[in-house]
């Protein structure tokens, strides 16, 4: 799975005043009350209005659209204005739960946060690019963290998934999110790292807020991929 993954801290309590109820402000034509928002968060303006574009995108959404795809994504987007968020290459619970469908355990669905205004239907899982995936409540990121330290069959699961150090962010984002009281929700492609051409990388959201971390891991390994690649047609492998 070649997504670009993140990983964003935020509770539905902050999904309603950063996402929903600026939606209806939308809807009612009170823009400047998204720019108030931001400026109270200390948002800066070029980030502000990218912020606004954003929500006017989410505000034409249709009822059937699946949410995982429209609100579940944007949501994501939205998050990292106002706060940082994590970055790992290919390493879902989408995945995780694929291949052991037990790790539900950990995951809220959407249907259990949304207002109930926002009635789309929703795979909760990562299902495509541009998509959020899994949400886990406050409580499932304390319990998850403890069962990394106490499990070790939970260690041994998720360090399948997260290889080469990239569970080393993971657990980034999830002591994030404890130490904030927020839940965490995945997402794909909201960053795109170039790790060929860092400076050319680019996001929906606030690009500075994407922890290097796990950037710098997708560097790395796309740097040794280069160099076997360079040995093998030199013939010296």
């Amino acid at each position: 799975m070649g997504y670009d993954v993140s990983f964003h801290p935020i509770s539905p309590e902050e999904m309603r005043e950063w996402y929903f109820t600026p939606l209806t402000w939308i809807q009612q034509g009170q823009e400047e009350k998204v720019l108030t928002l931001a400026s109270q968060h200390g948002m800066e303006d070029f980030y502000a209005e990218k912020y606004l574009d954003t929500l006017r995108v989410g505000a034409e959404t249709k009822p059937d659209e699946l949410f995982d795809k429209s609100h579940g994504f944007y949501i994501a987007v939205i998050q990292g204005f106002f706060r940082d968020y994590y970055y790992t290459r290919g390493s879902s619970f989408s995945l995780l739960m694929e291949e052991k469908p037990e790790y539900v355990r950990y995951f809220t669905p959407w249907a259990q946060v949304v207002p109930t205004a926002f009635p789309n239907p929703a795979e909760n899982q990562i299902i495509e690019n541009y998509c959020s995936g899994v949400y886990l409540s406050r409580d499932q990121v304390t319990q998850l963290l403890r069962d990394l330290e106490q499990e070790p069959k939970v260690l041994e699961d998720l360090e399948g998934v997260w290889s080469d150090g990239q569970l080393a962010v993971l657990k980034k984002a999830l002591v994030a999110a404890a130490e904030l009281g927020v839940g965490l929700l995945e997402a794909t492609e909201v960053v795109e790292p170039n790790p060929i051409h860092p400076n050319e990388s680019t996001s929906y959201s606030n690009l500075y807020h994407c922890d290097r971390d796990g950037v710098y891991l997708y560097m790395d390994a796309a740097s040794r991929q280069i160099e076997d690649a360079i040995r093998r047609s030199e013939g010296q492998v």
